[in-house]
């Protein structure tokens, strides 16, 4: 969600510019590449560039690429053979042994729903969401591009080809949470990525201590919305944090209310105070959160754990195992942003289904593949 929010947000200032764009957007991939089928990147007609579908060994052919859509008002789908270093096409030496399908859109601001019309529809709501962009892989065939979003049966099209269809592989995608590729039915060589997005990951930290002030900076680098609350007036400011979506002074009891749990909110308690975290650890487990993560060594988690139960509080281990403690990836963490950083890929870890190893010893791919269905 991070390079959508910057692709749409590049898109506004270009067209307050008066600057015409297109949307490259890796549609299917085969074999290995740096990214995955959703990656995207915006390019105006000066040549910025926002967003990235490669580690940026394509970006230079595929802004001319971008150009000529522009140039041209039309959907073009490119083929990079990257696993061929004697390409004479590309002449780029690429070497990464895959095979990267690229779709360039024009964006016609006058046309209803185009393509980063229907990506807006993700900001509207915090919701998982699907998105089809539907492209042909047949030599000048016509590229239908981004043509469906889809959230709560509500769907947002562009084109009303094979409607019914791509609504059925969208709620199957919303089931599984996984994307897929898949070869549509209707007999022009078709296919489409329909791709599964989720909202970004939603960050509260209960504590406004110096410590706190490298996890926000490293959260918002990685696009996640970050909510702090602390007692201390003195400390909860927005100059302290200015990269925080939201700062507030709030005492241990109430600090849940008015609070949105969903299946991407994560809680840090790190205010260094024993009494407020052990208020509000209390308040969580009472919700369906499934991390809580505490700061400090296990002698402390041991200490809450026989406080809450000489209260009578009892936890059961679907409630101990949603508590992180101590927090942070083991990496040798000592310093303030070492532990934001271990605090940080726990979290991601923890989203993604990892269990943070090093990649010397993942057995296969290093990117789960976007599975092709026939």
């Amino acid at each position: 969600m991070k390079e959508i929010s910057e692709i749409l947000k590049a898109y506004s200032k270009a067209k307050l510019e008066e600057k015409k764009t297109a949307l490259a957007t890796v549609v299917k991939v085969e074999g290995s590449s740096y990214r995955q089928p959703g990656a995207r990147m915006l390019v105006t007609e000066d040549g910025q560039l926002t967003g990235a579908i490669s580690g940026g060994c394509l970006e230079g052919d595929a802004l001319r690429k971008a150009l000529l859509a522009i140039h041209q008002k039309q959907n073009k789908l490119i083929t990079y053979n990257t696993s061929n270093e004697d390409d004479a096409e590309l002449g780029l030496q690429l070497g990464c042994n895959g095979i990267v399908h690229i779709l360039f859109e024009y964006i016609d601001d006058e046309q209803s729903n185009n393509p980063i019309q229907l990506l807006q529809q993700l900001e509207l709501e915090r919701k998982e969401a699907v998105i089809v962009t539907v492209f042909s892989l047949k030599r000048n065939a016509f590229q239908t591009g981004t043509t469906l979003f889809f959230r709560n049966d509500s769907p947002v099209l562009n084109h009303n080809d094979d409607v019914l269809n791509l609504i059925a592989y969208a709620k199957e995608v919303l089931q599984t949470k996984t994307s897929i590729v898949k070869k549509l039915q209707t007999g022009n060589d078709n296919e489409a990525l329909i791709e599964y997005i989720n909202p970004p990951i939603s960050l509260v930290i209960a504590g406004a201590g110096n410590d706190v002030q490298p996890l926000v900076k490293m959260a918002s680098i990685l696009g996640w919305k970050i909510t702090i609350g602390d007692g201390r007036t003195t400390h909860t400011t927005e100059k302290r944090f200015p990269k925080a979506d939201k700062v507030q002074t709030v005492k241990s009891e109430q600090f849940l209310e008015n609070s949105i749990i969903d299946e991407q909110t994560y809680f840090v308690l790190m205010t260094h105070n024993y009494k407020y975290d052990v208020a509000v650890l209390k308040q969580l487990l009472e919700t369906n959160c499934k991390y809580i993560g505490i700061l400090g060594p296990k002698t402390k988690l041991n200490r809450m754990l026989d406080d809450l139960e000489n209260e009578g509080i009892k936890l059961n281990n679907e409630q101990l195992e949603r508590i992180y403690s101590p927090i942070g990836l083991d990496i040798g963490a000592e310093t303030s942003e070492e532990i934001a950083l271990s605090i940080v890929a726990e979290i991601k870890a923890f989203s993604a289904g990892k269990t943070g190893t090093s990649l010397k010893y993942k057995l296969g791919k290093i990117h789960d593949e976007v599975p092709h269905e026939g």
